[in-house]
């Protein structure tokens, strides 16, 4: 059985650096998306400080992502591809990083304490599959580390998934 082992979270890279061989032993031997998205997220919304959300939305027509597994409060089932923080971020095929979700136009409030945001795309041989949404209570949670370690973690995530 899997069990979490703390992380030191001085050092940011080191942090994703042991969060990736959590998750990857985590998924190991399980190739269910439901299941691995559902660990996946209780693993970040677990050992990432100062989140209120945690989960994936998948990509289920070329113009609409749907609520898939998640950690937090209850959130918006479907949205847009090109609308929000997840669905510019599938549009555009890039992840975004968001230090004030008030300042970004169009941003959807699935949960009104949020205050920053990070959408990384899941990708697969070119197509995009679906994101990791992350919030955050705190304004500017997010940084570049955070980023590319969540990038990391979405490539484990379809490496063992798809």
């Amino acid at each position: 059985m899997f069990q979490t082992a703390m992380i030191d979270q001085a050092d940011k890279k080191e942090f994703y650096r042991e969060l990736a061989q959590q998750l990857t032993g985590l998924l190991h031997g399980e190739r269910d998306v439901i299941a691995n998205a559902a660990n996946t997220s209780a693993l970040m919304f677990e050992m990432m400080p100062e989140l209120n959300w945690a989960g994936f939305y998948f990509l289920k027509s070329k113009d609409e992502l749907v609520l898939g597994p998640f950690q937090g409060r209850t959130a918006c089932v479907r949205i847009a591809v090109g609308r929000g923080v997840c669905g510019t971020a599938v549009e555009k095929g890039q992840s975004i990083l968001v230090e004030d979700v008030h300042a970004f136009p169009g941003h959807i409030a699935c949960d009104a304490a949020s205050r920053s945001e990070l959408v990384v795309p899941l990708s697969h041989n070119g197509e995009i599959l679906g994101v990791i949404d992350l919030d955050s209570p705190v304004t500017s949670r997010f940084d570049a580390d955070d980023q590319a370690g969540i990038e990391a973690l979405a490539d484990i995530f379809v490496a063992a998934s798809y």
